[in-house]
Protein backbone atom coordinates (compact mmCIF):
# COMPACT_ATOMS: atom_id res chain seq x y z
CA UNK A 1 0.00 0.00 0.00
CA UNK A 2 1.42 3.16 -0.76
CA UNK A 3 2.88 5.23 2.67
CA UNK A 4 0.47 8.66 1.61
CA UNK A 5 -3.01 5.86 1.76
CA UNK A 6 -1.76 4.80 5.45
CA UNK A 7 -3.65 5.60 8.16
CA UNK A 8 -2.12 5.47 11.58
CA UNK A 9 -3.08 2.57 13.95
CA UNK A 10 -3.29 0.11 10.42
CA UNK A 11 -1.04 -3.13 10.77
CA UNK A 12 1.84 -3.14 7.84
CA UNK A 13 4.52 -5.64 6.61
CA UNK A 14 7.88 -4.52 6.83
CA UNK A 15 10.74 -6.53 4.38
CA UNK A 16 13.80 -6.69 4.94
CA UNK A 17 16.64 -9.16 2.96
CA UNK A 18 15.34 -12.52 3.80
CA UNK A 19 13.08 -11.58 6.84
CA UNK A 20 9.67 -9.80 7.48
CA UNK A 21 7.74 -8.25 10.46
CA UNK A 22 4.35 -7.11 11.43
CA UNK A 23 4.08 -3.55 12.93
CA UNK A 24 1.83 -0.69 13.78
CA UNK A 25 1.88 1.86 11.11
CA UNK A 26 1.75 6.11 13.33
CA UNK A 27 1.46 8.60 10.94
CA UNK A 28 2.15 11.35 13.02
CA UNK A 29 5.65 10.22 15.41
CA UNK A 30 9.02 10.00 14.83
CA UNK A 31 8.17 6.36 14.33
CA UNK A 32 7.00 5.41 11.58
CA UNK A 33 6.26 1.76 12.33
CA UNK A 34 6.71 0.04 15.47
CA UNK A 35 7.57 -4.03 14.90
CA UNK A 36 5.99 -6.40 17.30
CA UNK A 37 6.73 -9.64 15.05
CA UNK A 38 6.92 -12.13 12.60
CA UNK A 39 3.27 -12.78 12.58
CA UNK A 40 0.16 -9.91 13.27
CA UNK A 41 -0.24 -10.25 16.84
CA UNK A 42 -3.57 -11.79 18.24
CA UNK A 43 -5.56 -11.61 21.31
CA UNK A 44 -3.62 -14.64 22.29
CA UNK A 45 -0.39 -13.58 20.98
CA UNK A 46 -0.97 -10.73 23.58
CA UNK A 47 -1.57 -12.97 26.31
CA UNK A 48 1.52 -14.70 25.86
CA UNK A 49 3.50 -11.62 25.96
CA UNK A 50 1.77 -10.72 29.08
CA UNK A 51 2.48 -13.84 30.77
CA UNK A 52 6.40 -13.71 29.75
CA UNK A 53 6.54 -10.66 31.29
CA UNK A 54 4.42 -11.14 34.71
CA UNK A 55 7.27 -14.30 34.96
CA UNK A 56 9.67 -12.18 35.11
CA UNK A 57 8.39 -10.24 38.13
CA UNK A 58 6.37 -12.72 39.73
CA UNK A 59 8.98 -12.77 42.66
CA UNK A 60 8.84 -8.92 43.64
CA UNK A 61 5.63 -8.95 45.50
CA UNK A 62 7.83 -11.57 48.06
CA UNK A 63 10.17 -8.82 48.29
CA UNK A 64 7.24 -6.65 50.13
CA UNK A 65 6.85 -4.79 46.78
CA UNK A 66 3.42 -3.68 45.26
CA UNK A 67 4.99 -1.43 43.14
CA UNK A 68 6.40 -2.05 39.69
CA UNK A 69 6.55 -2.22 36.29
CA UNK A 70 4.72 -4.64 34.40
CA UNK A 71 5.37 -4.10 30.92
CA UNK A 72 8.41 -1.90 29.49
CA UNK A 73 7.34 -1.51 26.15
CA UNK A 74 10.56 -2.80 23.85
CA UNK A 75 12.16 -4.15 27.00
CA UNK A 76 8.98 -6.56 27.05
CA UNK A 77 8.69 -6.82 23.04
CA UNK A 78 5.30 -4.79 23.25
CA UNK A 79 6.77 -1.27 21.32
CA UNK A 80 5.51 1.71 22.61
CA UNK A 81 3.49 0.83 25.65
CA UNK A 82 4.27 0.61 29.11
CA UNK A 83 2.01 -0.67 32.12
CA UNK A 84 3.10 -0.22 36.07
CA UNK A 85 1.47 -1.85 39.18
CA UNK A 86 0.37 0.14 42.29
CA UNK A 87 -1.24 -2.16 44.72
CA UNK A 88 -4.41 -3.56 43.25
CA UNK A 89 -4.02 -1.19 40.49
CA UNK A 90 -2.41 -0.86 36.83
CA UNK A 91 -1.56 2.49 35.20
CA UNK A 92 -0.79 1.96 31.46
CA UNK A 93 0.83 4.41 29.03
CA UNK A 94 1.32 4.66 25.68
CA UNK A 95 3.63 6.83 23.20
CA UNK A 96 1.30 7.05 20.10
CA UNK A 97 -2.25 6.92 19.98
CA UNK A 98 -1.53 4.38 16.69
CA UNK A 99 -1.22 1.84 19.62
CA UNK A 100 -4.69 2.27 21.10
CA UNK A 101 -6.41 -0.96 19.37
CA UNK A 102 -4.30 -3.03 21.99
CA UNK A 103 -4.78 -1.51 25.17
CA UNK A 104 -7.92 -2.93 26.01
CA UNK A 105 -6.34 -6.83 25.35
CA UNK A 106 -3.57 -6.18 27.83
CA UNK A 107 -5.48 -4.57 29.82
CA UNK A 108 -7.60 -7.30 30.38
CA UNK A 109 -4.44 -9.43 30.60
CA UNK A 110 -2.84 -7.79 33.07
CA UNK A 111 -6.02 -7.44 35.20
CA UNK A 112 -7.33 -10.83 35.53
CA UNK A 113 -3.74 -12.14 35.61
CA UNK A 114 -3.09 -10.01 38.83
CA UNK A 115 -6.35 -10.53 40.26
CA UNK A 116 -6.62 -6.40 40.06
CA UNK A 117 -9.44 -3.93 40.92
CA UNK A 118 -8.46 -1.68 37.60
CA UNK A 119 -6.04 -0.76 35.05
CA UNK A 120 -6.21 2.25 33.67
CA UNK A 121 -4.63 4.37 30.49
CA UNK A 122 -2.59 7.56 31.58
CA UNK A 123 -3.34 10.39 29.33
CA UNK A 124 -0.23 12.07 26.91
CA UNK A 125 1.61 14.97 28.75
CA UNK A 126 4.68 16.08 28.85
CA UNK A 127 6.67 15.11 31.35
CA UNK A 128 9.61 17.23 31.25
CA UNK A 129 6.99 20.15 31.20
CA UNK A 130 8.31 23.40 33.45
CA UNK A 131 4.92 23.90 34.53
CA UNK A 132 2.47 21.09 35.98
CA UNK A 133 -0.05 20.06 33.96
CA UNK A 134 -3.44 18.07 34.66
CA UNK A 135 -3.07 14.78 34.20
CA UNK A 136 -6.46 12.30 33.53
CA UNK A 137 -6.75 8.43 33.49
CA UNK A 138 -9.15 6.53 31.65
CA UNK A 139 -10.42 3.27 32.64
CA UNK A 140 -9.71 0.48 30.30
CA UNK A 141 -10.67 -2.64 32.59
CA UNK A 142 -12.54 -2.66 36.20
CA UNK A 143 -12.67 0.73 38.28
CA UNK A 144 -10.56 3.62 38.08
CA UNK A 145 -7.60 4.20 41.34
CA UNK A 146 -8.24 6.76 43.91
CA UNK A 147 -6.55 9.90 43.72
CA UNK A 148 -4.24 8.77 46.57
CA UNK A 149 -2.82 5.32 47.08
CA UNK A 150 -0.28 3.39 49.92
CA UNK A 151 2.11 0.90 48.23
CA UNK A 152 4.72 -0.90 49.41
CA UNK A 153 8.98 -0.78 48.04
CA UNK A 154 11.09 -3.37 49.91
CA UNK A 155 8.99 -3.10 52.65
CA UNK A 156 8.64 0.62 53.26
CA UNK A 157 5.51 2.76 52.45
CA UNK A 158 4.83 5.57 49.99
CA UNK A 159 1.84 7.55 49.11
CA UNK A 160 1.57 8.04 45.51
CA UNK A 161 -0.95 9.98 42.65
CA UNK A 162 -1.42 7.87 40.11
CA UNK A 163 -3.51 10.82 38.71
CA UNK A 164 -0.94 13.56 38.63
CA UNK A 165 2.59 12.07 40.00
CA UNK A 166 5.45 12.19 37.46
CA UNK A 167 5.23 8.97 34.61
CA UNK A 168 2.76 7.05 35.63
CA UNK A 169 2.89 8.10 39.72
CA UNK A 170 6.36 7.25 40.89
CA UNK A 171 9.71 6.79 39.53
CA UNK A 172 9.88 2.99 39.96
CA UNK A 173 12.95 2.18 38.62
CA UNK A 174 15.62 3.61 40.79
CA UNK A 175 14.09 0.92 43.41
CA UNK A 176 17.69 -1.37 43.64
CA UNK A 177 19.25 1.82 43.47
CA UNK A 178 17.18 3.20 46.94
CA UNK A 179 17.90 -0.12 48.86
CA UNK A 180 21.84 0.25 47.82
CA UNK A 181 21.53 3.85 49.71
CA UNK A 182 19.61 1.74 52.36
CA UNK A 183 22.24 -0.85 53.02
CA UNK A 184 25.13 2.15 53.46
CA UNK A 185 23.34 4.74 55.58
CA UNK A 186 23.80 3.45 58.89
CA UNK A 187 25.25 6.62 61.02
CA UNK A 188 25.89 8.94 58.14
CA UNK A 189 24.86 12.12 56.97
CA UNK A 190 23.11 12.38 53.94
CA UNK A 191 22.17 15.15 51.41
CA UNK A 192 19.72 14.14 48.93
CA UNK A 193 19.66 16.59 45.79
CA UNK A 194 16.10 16.70 43.71
CA UNK A 195 14.43 14.27 46.51
CA UNK A 196 11.29 15.02 44.54
CA UNK A 197 8.78 12.32 46.92
CA UNK A 198 11.85 11.77 49.32
CA UNK A 199 12.04 7.80 47.99
CA UNK A 200 16.06 8.04 48.43
CA UNK A 201 15.63 9.88 51.89
CA UNK A 202 13.01 7.19 53.16
CA UNK A 203 15.37 4.03 52.23
CA UNK A 204 18.36 6.44 53.83
CA UNK A 205 16.59 7.04 56.89
CA UNK A 206 15.12 3.47 56.81
CA UNK A 207 19.17 2.17 57.09
CA UNK A 208 19.97 4.10 59.92
CA UNK A 209 21.08 7.56 58.61
CA UNK A 210 21.91 10.14 61.45
CA UNK A 211 20.29 12.66 59.29
CA UNK A 212 18.75 13.31 56.00
CA UNK A 213 18.57 16.42 54.01
CA UNK A 214 16.16 16.76 50.91
CA UNK A 215 15.86 19.28 48.63
CA UNK A 216 13.73 19.95 45.79
CA UNK A 217 12.51 22.92 43.75
CA UNK A 218 9.38 22.39 44.35
CA UNK A 219 7.43 22.87 47.81
CA UNK A 220 4.69 20.25 47.34
CA UNK A 221 7.04 17.58 46.59
CA UNK A 222 9.15 18.21 49.82
CA UNK A 223 5.57 18.41 51.47
CA UNK A 224 4.87 14.47 50.01
CA UNK A 225 8.47 13.79 51.18
CA UNK A 226 8.28 14.73 54.66
CA UNK A 227 4.53 12.83 54.83
CA UNK A 228 6.31 9.86 53.28
CA UNK A 229 9.22 9.80 55.89
CA UNK A 230 6.66 9.86 58.72
CA UNK A 231 4.66 7.56 57.27
CA UNK A 232 7.48 4.79 57.68
CA UNK A 233 8.14 6.24 61.12
CA UNK A 234 12.31 4.99 60.56
CA UNK A 235 13.85 7.25 62.92
CA UNK A 236 16.49 9.68 62.09
CA UNK A 237 16.51 13.31 61.94
CA UNK A 238 14.85 14.64 58.31
CA UNK A 239 14.79 18.33 57.16
CA UNK A 240 13.31 19.51 53.62
CA UNK A 241 14.66 22.57 51.82
CA UNK A 242 13.08 24.57 49.06
CA UNK A 243 15.85 25.17 46.46
CA UNK A 244 16.54 25.55 42.86
CA UNK A 245 19.46 23.50 42.93
CA UNK A 246 21.34 24.24 39.54
CA UNK A 247 21.58 27.46 41.04
CA UNK A 248 21.98 26.77 44.93
CA UNK A 249 25.00 23.64 44.47
CA UNK A 250 27.38 25.76 43.14
CA UNK A 251 27.19 27.90 46.56
CA UNK A 252 26.97 25.57 48.18
CA UNK A 253 29.94 23.54 47.21
CA UNK A 254 32.28 26.40 48.26
CA UNK A 255 32.02 25.84 51.83
CA UNK A 256 33.45 22.63 51.26
CA UNK A 257 32.34 19.21 52.20
CA UNK A 258 29.05 18.24 54.63
CA UNK A 259 27.92 15.00 54.17
CA UNK A 260 28.76 11.75 54.44
CA UNK A 261 26.72 10.46 51.35
CA UNK A 262 25.26 12.42 48.22
CA UNK A 263 22.20 11.68 46.24
CA UNK A 264 22.84 13.41 42.94
CA UNK A 265 19.37 12.09 40.76
CA UNK A 266 18.01 15.20 38.73
CA UNK A 267 15.37 14.95 35.58
CA UNK A 268 16.25 14.45 32.18
CA UNK A 269 18.89 17.38 30.94
CA UNK A 270 17.61 16.14 27.30
CA UNK A 271 14.67 15.71 25.12
CA UNK A 272 16.42 14.96 21.28
CA UNK A 273 20.35 14.23 20.08
CA UNK A 274 20.74 17.99 19.28
CA UNK A 275 21.08 18.53 23.21
CA UNK A 276 23.38 16.02 24.26
CA UNK A 277 26.09 18.12 24.72
CA UNK A 278 24.70 20.62 26.84
CA UNK A 279 23.35 18.00 28.90
CA UNK A 280 26.72 16.68 29.57
CA UNK A 281 28.19 20.13 30.37
CA UNK A 282 25.16 20.80 32.88
CA UNK A 283 25.81 16.52 34.32
CA UNK A 284 29.57 18.24 34.24
CA UNK A 285 28.93 21.28 36.82
CA UNK A 286 26.44 19.28 38.71
CA UNK A 287 29.03 16.64 39.81
CA UNK A 288 31.79 18.67 40.05
CA UNK A 289 30.00 20.51 42.97
CA UNK A 290 28.69 17.34 44.68
CA UNK A 291 31.67 15.90 44.52
CA UNK A 292 33.00 19.00 46.76
CA UNK A 293 29.83 18.50 49.41
CA UNK A 294 31.03 14.86 49.84
CA UNK A 295 33.07 13.95 53.23
CA UNK A 296 36.36 12.31 52.54
CA UNK A 297 35.80 8.35 52.50
CA UNK A 298 32.13 9.00 51.74
CA UNK A 299 30.07 8.58 48.71
CA UNK A 300 28.53 9.88 45.66
CA UNK A 301 25.65 8.12 44.47
CA UNK A 302 24.58 10.05 40.95
CA UNK A 303 22.44 9.23 38.36
CA UNK A 304 21.53 10.65 34.28
CA UNK A 305 17.68 9.40 33.18
CA UNK A 306 18.83 10.82 30.18
CA UNK A 307 18.53 8.50 27.28
CA UNK A 308 20.69 10.48 25.09
CA UNK A 309 23.81 10.18 27.27
CA UNK A 310 25.53 6.74 26.70
CA UNK A 311 26.54 4.84 29.62
CA UNK A 312 29.96 5.22 28.55
CA UNK A 313 29.56 9.03 27.83
CA UNK A 314 27.71 9.45 31.68
CA UNK A 315 31.31 8.23 33.29
CA UNK A 316 33.31 10.28 31.18
CA UNK A 317 31.57 13.16 32.71
CA UNK A 318 31.59 11.92 36.09
CA UNK A 319 35.07 11.00 35.76
CA UNK A 320 35.82 15.09 34.27
CA UNK A 321 33.96 16.15 36.98
CA UNK A 322 35.70 14.14 40.00
CA UNK A 323 39.47 15.95 38.37
CA UNK A 324 37.67 19.66 38.54
CA UNK A 325 36.72 19.02 41.86
CA UNK A 326 40.09 17.80 42.58
CA UNK A 327 38.97 14.81 44.66
CA UNK A 328 39.98 10.89 44.13
CA UNK A 329 37.40 8.83 43.25
CA UNK A 330 36.52 5.21 42.87
CA UNK A 331 33.65 3.62 41.30
CA UNK A 332 32.16 0.35 43.88
CA UNK A 333 29.04 -0.12 41.80
CA UNK A 334 27.27 1.09 38.35
CA UNK A 335 23.82 0.28 38.28
CA UNK A 336 21.03 0.72 35.65
CA UNK A 337 17.12 0.07 36.12
CA UNK A 338 15.93 -2.61 38.79
CA UNK A 339 14.93 -5.48 37.24
CA UNK A 340 11.43 -4.87 36.18
CA UNK A 341 13.17 -3.05 33.57
CA UNK A 342 14.45 -5.64 30.83
CA UNK A 343 16.89 -4.24 28.17
CA UNK A 344 16.97 -6.63 24.80
CA UNK A 345 20.40 -7.06 23.45
CA UNK A 346 18.86 -5.84 20.29
CA UNK A 347 17.95 -2.61 21.64
CA UNK A 348 20.55 -1.36 24.11
CA UNK A 349 19.35 1.78 23.62
CA UNK A 350 16.10 0.77 26.21
CA UNK A 351 18.69 1.02 28.98
CA UNK A 352 18.10 4.85 30.05
CA UNK A 353 19.03 5.04 33.68
CA UNK A 354 22.83 4.62 34.50
CA UNK A 355 23.68 4.94 38.16
CA UNK A 356 27.16 5.09 39.94
CA UNK A 357 28.21 4.48 43.64
CA UNK A 358 31.08 6.51 44.19
CA UNK A 359 33.47 6.35 46.83
CA UNK A 360 35.28 9.75 47.63
CA UNK A 361 39.00 10.51 48.31
CA UNK A 362 40.83 13.68 49.65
Amino acid sequence: MPHNLLRGGEWVRVEAGRGAAYGVYDAEGAIAVRLYGATRPTRGWLGARVATALELRERLPDTGTDAYRLLYGEGDFLPGIVCDRYGRYAIMKRYSASLDQLLPDLAKEVGTRLKLKGVALRSEVDDEADEPQSRGLTALWGELPPPELTVSENGLRFKMDPWRGQKTGMFLDQRDNRQLVRGMAAGRSVLNLFAYHGGFSVYALAGGAASVVSVDVSRAALEAAEENVRLNDTGGEHSAMVADIFASLPVWAEAGPTHDIVVLDPPSLANASSQRRRAQRAYLKLNRDAFRLVRPGGFLLTASCTAQVTPDAFKEVVAEAARAAGVRAQVVAENGHAQDHPVPLAFPEGRYLKCLLVRVLA
